[in-house]
């Protein structure tokens, strides 16, 4: 059975300012697991929302009562975790990090996160992350929530490379303590306008995000994807073909690489396959035609790369709890639609 709030995410069932969440505190929850069995958070979307979420800790539990123990869990969307005050310890894919004051934290998806066990806490006690984190802000979202143009490979995207994480690269970075007070005042920009959803909200706190993700990339001192040439030219060739009904091979062909070797190489860099991460970019495709078109819903399908209109649909619900033509409908009025092309 799904569990709702999911993951470092699962706090974003509030901040604690209301015993009812904001809209935009539920879009996530655990319904599937890896192939290792460890549970996975996924992002839920809804449209005419942005997609972004804002949590502060320790208001609320961290993590839902299903997950015992170290509460290990992974994610499939981006999550940066900044301990304003904080004494304690994380685990990263079974790598130890110290949690302190001033420390902002770059989790990719695919990531595997635990919190140390400790000794039973009496009922009603502290969680761990509640144990470890005095004062500190959860923001998390999908890879494709910074338009990227030509390219959408949120890996070759400068503000997003921090995340594109290899076995050797920091994932924790320091703030330093004189500019601690301009990172709490751009989160809290972003949960404001979040939480009051005023008019343009939207590209309101998409922008609040882009500023907060300058930041990070200017702190991780990285703006280009020089280091990661191979997973640049998998997601070229993702970008370049995914409206054609292209599989594993067809990707593998183009950089002469056997299928099983480029499995392997993309799932130890990402934590995802090849496979996961052209679903992804097709679903991307497909929710911006349904928004900002009138094409039916075959012609979207053709256009995303599957020829089988059933399938597609089905694929569309899987992700997102609801088939195209519901989520067409639920967009928001407001949005304009471009003429039949």
């Amino acid at each position: 059975m799904p569990v709702e709030n999911g993951g470092i995410a699962g706090s974003v069932a509030g901040i604690g300012h209301s015993s009812d969440p904001p809209p935009h505190a539920r879009p996530t929850r655990m319904d599937r697991r890896t192939a290792g069995g460890v549970p996975v958070a996924v992002f839920r979307r809804a449209p005419g929302t942005p997609p972004v979420a804002v949590t502060r800790l320790p208001e609320q539990p961290l993590m839902p009562s299903a997950l015992p123990g170290p509460q290990t869990h992974t994610h499939d969307f981006l999550v940066l975790f900044y301990a304003a005050r904080a004494d304690g310890t994380i685990l990263i894919d079974d790598r130890e990090w110290s949690v302190t004051d001033g420390d902002l934290f770059v989790i990719a998806p695919g990531q595997v996160l635990s919190f140390p066990a400790g000794e039973p806490s009496p009922a009603g006690g502290p969680e761990p992350a509640g144990e470890i984190v005095e004062d500190g802000w959860v923001i998390f979202f999908p890879a494709d929530v910074i338009r990227t143009g030509v390219s959408a490979s949120w890996r070759a995207h400068p503000l997003l490379f921090p995340f594109a994480c290899g076995a050797d690269r920091a994932q924790r970075l320091r703030i330093p303590a004189a500019d601690r007070p301009a990172w709490l005042a751009r989160v809290a920009a972003l949960d404001a306008e979040l939480r009051e959803r005023r008019t343009g909200y939207p590209e309101a706190a998409l922008a609040h995000l882009t500023l907060l993700l300058v930041a990070v990339a200017r702190l991780a001192g990285e703006l280009n994807s020089a280091e990661e040439p191979l997973l640049a030219a998998v997601f070229e060739v993702i970008e370049r073909r995914f409206a054609e009904p292209i599989s594993l091979a067809d990707v593998a062909a183009e950089l002469a690489l056997t299928p099983g070797h480029l499995t392997t190489l993309v799932r130890r860099k990402t934590g995802r396959t090849v496979q996961q991460w052209l679903g992804e970019r097709r679903m991307q495709q497909a929710r911006r035609l349904l928004t900002d078109t009138d094409l039916t819903v075959a012609a979207i399908s053709h256009r995303v790369g599957y020829p089988d209109v059933s399938y597609f649909i089905r694929r569309f619900r899987a992700d997102h709890d609801v088939t195209p033509a519901r989520w067409r409908q639920n967009a928001s009025p407001a949005t304009p639609l471009n003429p039949r092309s």
